[in-house]
């Protein structure tokens, strides 16, 4: 668990199903430096591509425990290393300043990874290359540290995807699953198809690239209400967030949805999972029903989606929207993800021994 020293102020909130205290410091802290190189690492699936991926070490040079992040639909690298106020915003400096290693992916189709034809992005090949990503950190072929244990986290479309590799697999120690819960909303996600997404290729920034039909991001400012609750929204996050939107294939949306969340492709996770989404999340909260009012009822929501093995735990934040990484209030949240980590993983050689009563 987190330690800090006497004269450092701290306030406590309750989560991950009131198994763990989650203390926050008043004030943000300075994250300590990481080393980070670039990588291109070849996946094979339906056709040869690459999938391109930053390695950060904290500083120091040497970690044991390394964190694969998936970012969501319309969204690359970006979302998990977000570069404005990253103090507050940026996962993955989060990550770093605790002791792990990452490993940030642009998924197939964004960023600097390959774009094959968007029919042929799917979920699952998504899913295949994230596993051959993990392999690969896992065999020291990234960055040369064989890395011994692996976390896999995973946001909004990145979390479905984040299921079927972990279901299918089962490569990664533990799993971190943000922005999506199994309770979906439909009126909300038949929205955002029908009013903010589009094909790329009719969009400012994607225009003359190359993007088949296939390939979907959001209309000019939207993003805001679809993604952000107002309570917890600086208005430069948004802008920075769509000066670095991305896309996504409507085949990854679909077997996403259909074989992660409907199926649920859930039970076969082996390994201990953390949901956690924000209260204000229009895709899956529902207010009359209660489901994110707090971390045991998504708890209790939750629980027949995974088996015994995934020592199923939740976390809510208060007032945030779909964008967790990216709420005014990030910080609880991403240190209830830091506690569970230490508490499940660790990111030493040492094995863990979860809490007493930690899966009960």
């Amino acid at each position: 668990m987190a330690r800090f020293r006497n004269d450092v102020r701290v306030r406590c909130v309750l989560g991950l199903a009131a198994l763990l205290a989650v203390c926050v410091p008043s004030g943000a802290a300075q994250a300590a430096p990481a080393s980070c190189q670039g990588a291109d690492v070849p996946v094979t699936g339906v056709v040869e591509t690459t999938m391109h991926g930053t390695l950060c070490v904290p500083a120091g040079g040497t970690a044991d425990t390394v964190a694969v992040l998936v970012p969501g639909a319309t969204y690359n690298h970006t979302y998990w290393d977000f570069p404005y106020q990253p103090q507050t915003y940026n996962f993955r400096q989060a990550m770093n300043s605790s002791g792990y290693a990452t490993f940030v992916v642009d998924r197939l189709g964004t960023g600097a990874s390959s774009r094959p034809p968007s029919a042929l992005v799917t979920a699952s090949v998504q899913a295949g290359a994230v596993h051959q990503v993990i392999q690969a950190l896992r065999g020291g072929r990234i960055g040369g540290t064989n890395f011994r244990k692996a976390i896999l986290g995973g946001h909004s479309l990145g979390s479905l995807i984040s299921v079927i590799e972990a279901g299918t697999y089962n490569d990664a120690d533990a799993v971190v699953l943000t922005g999506i819960t199994h309770r979906i909303i439909a009126t909300s996600v038949v929205d955002i198809f029908t009013s903010s997404f589009y094909p790329a290729d009719q969009d400012p920034a994607f225009a003359g690239k190359a993007y088949d039909p296939g390939y979907l991001t959001t209309r000019p400012g939207t993003r805001a209400a679809d993604f952000y609750a107002p309570a917890t929204t600086d208005p430069a996050v948004v802008t920075t967030d769509e000066a670095t939107k991305d896309v996504f294939s409507t085949a990854e949306a679909a077997d996403g949805l259909g074989v992660a969340d409907l199926l649920p492709y859930s039970r076969q996770i082996q390994h201990p999972v953390l949901l956690t989404v924000g209260d204000q999340d229009r895709f899956f909260c529902d207010s009359q029903s209660g489901n994110c009012a707090s971390a045991a009822a998504l708890k209790a929501q939750e629980d027949p989606y995974f088996g015994s093995a995934a020592c199923l735990h939740t976390y809510v934040q208060p007032g945030a929207g779909h964008d967790l990484n990216l709420a005014t209030n990030t910080a609880p949240y991403q240190q209830a993800v830091r506690d569970w980590a230490d508490a499940f993983v660790g990111a030493g050689p040492e094995p863990i021994t979860p809490p007493a009563k930690a899966c009960a």
